[in-house]
This record gives C-alpha cells, sequence and structure tokens, in this order.
C-alpha cells in the first residue's frame, strides 16, 4: 500500500488553442475528484497544493525542472497527441532516458526525469497520460471527442493515484 507519498500532477499544453489544452481539463477533474473545488480555478493559480499532492499547469516540459521532480516521489505528466499513438487515452509508464527531439523547444517527460536522476541522483516513479486531440483553434473549449475522452484519462490517473486494496498499485 501506499502512504503519504508525495505526488506531482504535471499538466502541459496551450490551454488557449482548444485540444492542445486538454491537460488542463483532466488536471481540473483529478483535483474535483480528490475533493478540491475548481469552479474558479485559473492556471496562474499553480502550482496548487493539496495534502501530499502538487499540481502544475505549463506551457510545456523545460529542464528548469528537473532538479524540482526530485522532491517527489511519483509524478503523473498529463498531455494531448495528435494520434501518433492509437489509443485515444493512452497510458505508459516512463523511465529516465535521454530523447532527443527534432524541434528545440520540446522535452519529453523520460528526458526530463533523466535530468532529475543525474542532479538529485534518482528520478521519481512516473506515468504519462495522453489524450487525443482533434481539434487546435484558438478557443479553451475542447472538442467534442477529446471532452469525451479526458474523463477517462482523469479516471485512469486517479486508478494510478488511488489503487483499488489489493489490486498491488
Amino acid at each position: 500500500m501506499r502512504y503519504h507519498l508525495k505526488t506531482l500532477v504535471f499538466g502541459f499544453g496551450n490551454i488557449d488553442r482548444q485540444d492542445d489544452g486538454v491537460a488542463w481539463h483532466v488536471l481540473l477533474t483529478v483535483m474535483q475528484r480528490l475533493g478540491i473545488d475548481t469552479a474558479r480555478m485559473e492556471e496562474n493559480e499553480m502550482p496548487f497544493l493539496h495534502g501530499d499532492y502538487e499540481f502544475h499547469f505549463q506551457l510545456q516540459l523545460m529542464p528548469e525542472f528537473a532538479e524540482e521532480l526530485g522532491e517527489f516521489d511519483r509524478v503523473v505528466f498529463i498531455d494531448a497527441h495528435t494520434g501518433n499513438v492509437p489509443e485515444d487515452v493512452h497510458q505508459e509508464a516512463v523511465l529516465p532516458a535521454y530523447q532527443s527531439s527534432p524541434f528545440t523547444h520540446h522535452m519529453t517527460a523520460a528526458t526530463l526525469l533523466s535530468l532529475c536522476q543525474v542532479i538529485n541522483g534518482k528520478a521519481p516513479e512516473a506515468i504519462l497520460v495522453s489524450v487525443r486531440g482533434y481539434e487546435f483553434e484558438f478557443t479553451r473549449t475542447l472538442s467534442e471527442r477529446t471532452h469525451m475522452h479526458a474523463d477517462e484519462a482523469a479516471q485512469r490517473i486517479m486508478n494510478w493515484l488511488l489503487p483499488a486494496p489489493g489490486s498491488g498499485g
């Protein structure tokens, strides 16, 4: 069983570009399911602390976060994907590993964990939950298809955060 694990729930994406901001919506749903009132929550109120949980939302992952990650026992990364994986809601364990990117502004969760391990001598247990995005207009409202998948993503995260007794999680 897991007791008092310091946990970071880290959403990233562009909240103003429709489905690219799905992580914000999933993050709020997870917070609500943990009993946090998010009715007037704004992204500039991040980080937000609640017991053993800390919630962050950023435009993208950056190397500056690597040192701070070492303070946590586990991390959930939440992002949108554009169909580069077959599932509409994809969940995977993230292990520290340097991954090069053709985009200089893009850092993967695995690379961030790798930097964390180098800096801190350890890296937290981590998963990435990504949700299929379909529309990327200039709005904060999710497309209908992505909105349907956001709730499933939040439930997967809750299952990882609070595994059922006897599930071994």
